[in-house]
């Protein structure tokens, strides 16, 4: 049984509302973390385009998110260090994502290519959903990401009108991606498995962002793709000549 059923709707609210204010106190600390994470060296070169997800909003800690969890399978399979750059900010949308994380992103690969580049951002764009903006700015998105990126599909919200339009995005995204040769992560195939009762469970105590429960629920939609990149990386090692 799902307890929140058993309280009344105003004490719901209210609780749902000091949550989301407690969970957005954690906004800029999170953020520092990724900051200081980006400065640890590494072998290989994770980097991560996202929104509050990506920041690991909700979770315990902030390397409870799915990029720590994404990070260290990337670590176990390839046998290397990995040093994480967390370029998500909390709260972007498609604009965001190219005002701020596009350019970003662009100083990286005039320098090295990431050996590991995972992207999941769209979900914020549903509150004010246009079919025609969200086309245009994902293929701006896309258009500049390297063929070896793993994006994923909007999360199912298990809200009715929400899924009216998740599922217009995700036909977005998905003919976008393989337009581009990417490949898709089913965050929405993995978040709507879980049910709407899962869902509350795994859910931060703001009933929005995941928590940790709810986060190793949204690394599984990555980790196939990113077992099958760290075989491409491992192979792409092993040829290279001794010098």
């Amino acid at each position: 049984m799902n307890l929140l059923s058993l309280w009344p709707i105003s004490l719901i609210a209210r609780h749902r509302e000091a949550e989301a204010a407690r969970i957005n106190l954690t906004i800029p600390v999170n953020s520092a973390f990724w900051r200081a994470r980006q400065k640890k060296a590494g072998e290989l070169l994770y980097v991560v385009i996202g929104d509050s997800a990506a920041q690991g909003i909700g979770a315990s800690k902030p390397n409870r998110g799915y990029v720590q969890i994404v990070a260290d399978r990337f670590a176990a399979e390839t046998g290397r260090t990995v040093r994480i750059v967390n370029l998500s900010v909390a709260g972007a949308r498609l604009r965001e994502a190219i005002a701020i994380q596009m350019p970003k992103l662009a100083t990286l690969l005039r320098d090295a290519q990431p050996d590991l580049l995972t992207v999941s951002i769209g979900a914020n764009d549903i509150n004010s959903f246009e079919k025609e903006r969200f086309t245009r700015e994902l293929e701006e998105v896309y258009a500049q990401l390297p063929p070896s990126t793993i994006v994923a599909d909007l999360p199912c919200f298990h809200i009715p009108q929400r899924e009216r339009l998740v599922a217009v995005a995700n036909r977005i995204v998905r003919a976008t991606a393989a337009r581009h040769g990417l490949t898709v992560a089913p965050l929405y195939a993995v978040t709507k498995r879980q049910g709407i009762v899962r869902a509350v469970y795994q859910a931060a105590g703001d009933l929005f962002h995941p928590n940790d429960r709810g986060y190793v629920v949204w690394a599984s939609a990555f980790l196939p793709a990113v077992s099958r990149r760290a075989q491409q990386v491992r192979a792409s090692s092993e040829s290279r000549p001794v010098a």
